[in-house]
């Protein structure tokens, strides 16, 4: 073999070479493609599907060459073709979506039975006992040895909540003073568990005596209920359950929220609204008094809001029947209304603006941004105030959420909540509502 031959036929081995990789290269860009394509459109689809029986809108969701129905715990669905579907009863269904290349994705139906609430508007105060006692702050004791703080010292922090002193259960600020009086009595040492976040924590405290008030104390500053003014949201006329606020309640001082033991909801009178301005939340004044008759419990301080079962039904003067609700997708961008006081019980309906909503998959927080246009409550408010919150939220005739937080640096304009989501923690009309009450 000459070198003549031996150029030849590596030229020849380049140009394969040369010519495999262009067709590898094409190969892969057309393979990147379309899992591209097929994996957008497959991530399109939403893991969980609402819809409520007897709804004339169909359920629409990115279509696929090929659909298979999966295990159904009721015939709830009825198909119109890969891509609409109708609730045809209360139930759950699974379907199987399939595409090239792609693994099968699996989405949870639930047809829902139709869901009317009554809306609320009316003022309420609102009184939350802890679960014990909370920890607000650390301060010194003038002891023989100079100043300290001994629940400091226990590595005692604020934001905690004492459960228990020396195994037993502590409930309110008054069960406290016995013991710390008597381990200082006796120069003993106090066995305190506290939960902080999701963690329970034993510690060891040791009271010290008060040289100017001859007391022993333990240098915590702590409270056990907490009270304030809100707006309702919505009641469920068929178990009596409720909702109202939209966010939950904190702590003036620690900002964490409020873990509860009990609580309860009574009328509240609004007697002025000092306006908001720009960089500053306006708030409404009102008054009650906890002695007043109570018109309902509170279960449950979520980041929804405030939840419990009313006493007997509650009456706004404007909407006093049943309305449907409208889920997430079904909240559009335009004209709407809210319900809320600005002077003693009455309520009223303003006009408001959706300017946008997000369609939520999982329960959220401010999938709304809403906008006041009406004349006289910006007169009146300037806007969103606080003891706003909870004021329910209507579109087209149906509950679409709630009012919860106003811009600081807008008070015309605030967030929304959903309504499905405070349903879904009232126990109210969704798939959650048998576990809800299990639980």
């Amino acid at each position: 073999m000459n070198w003549y031959e031996v150029r030849i036929r590596r030229v020849n081995w380049v140009d394969n070479q040369r010519r495999f990789r262009l067709i590898a290269g094409v190969l892969l860009l057309i393979t990147i493609l379309t899992f591209t394509a097929s994996g957008k459109h497959y991530l399109s689809l939403p893991n969980h599907v609402m819809a409520f029986n007897n709804d004339s809108s169909p359920i629409n969701v990115p279509a696929f060459d090929e659909i298979n129905e999966g295990n159904s715990s009721e015939d709830s669905l009825e198909a119109i073709d890969s891509s609409k579907f109708y609730a045809k009863e209360p139930g759950r269904s699974d379907l199987i979506f399939e595409a090239a290349g792609m693994p099968d994705k699996k989405v949870n139906t639930s047809a829902l039975e139709d869901v009317k609430v009554v809306p609320g508007g009316q003022s309420i105060g609102v009184q939350l006992h802890t679960l014990g006692v909370l920890v607000v702050g650390h301060h010194q004791i003038k002891g023989e040895d100079g100043a300290v703080s001994p629940g400091e010292d226990a590595s005692i922090e604020v934001g905690d909540v004492i459960l228990k002193i020396n195994g037993e259960e502590v409930k309110a600020m008054e069960d406290v003073k016995p013991f710390v009086k008597k381990a200082g009595r006796n120069n003993e040492q106090l066995d305190v568990t506290v939960k902080r976040d999701d963690e329970t924590i034993k510690t060891k405290l040791a009271p010290v005596k008060d040289k100017k008030e001859d007391a022993y104390r333990i240098g915590l500053y702590i409270r056990d209920s907490a009270a304030g003014i809100g707006t309702m949201t919505f009641y469920d006329p068929k178990s009596k359950n409720y909702g109202a606020l939209g966010h939950v309640i904190s702590d003036m001082d620690t900002q964490k929220p409020i873990e509860i033991h009990n609580g309860s909801i009574v009328r509240s009178n609004v007697t002025s609204i000092e306006k908001g301005n720009h960089g500053t939340p306006g708030e409404k004044q009102a008054k009650f008094s906890m002695k007043d008759e109570k018109i309902g419990n509170i279960t449950k301080n979520s980041p929804f809001g405030i939840f419990g079962t009313l006493n007997k039904p509650i009456k706004n003067g404007k909407y006093d029947k049943p309305l449907p609700i409208a889920l997430s997708h079904e909240v559009k961008e335009g004209p709407a209304k809210i319900l809320t006081v600005l002077e003693d019980e009455k309520v009223k309906a303003f006009d408001v603006k959706v300017v946008s909503s997000v369609p939520q998959k999982f329960p959220a927080k401010k999938g709304m941004v809403i906008q006041i246009t009406d004349d006289e409550l910006l007169k009146e408010t300037g806007g969103i105030v606080q003891g706003m919150s909870g004021s329910p939220i209507i579109q087209d005739g149906k509950v679409i959420g709630a009012v919860t937080h106003v811009f600081v640096n807008d008070p015309t304009s605030g967030y929304g909540v959903h309504i499905e989501w405070m349903l879904e923690e009232a126990g109210v009309g969704t798939e959650n509502k048998e576990k809800n009450k299990a639980s």
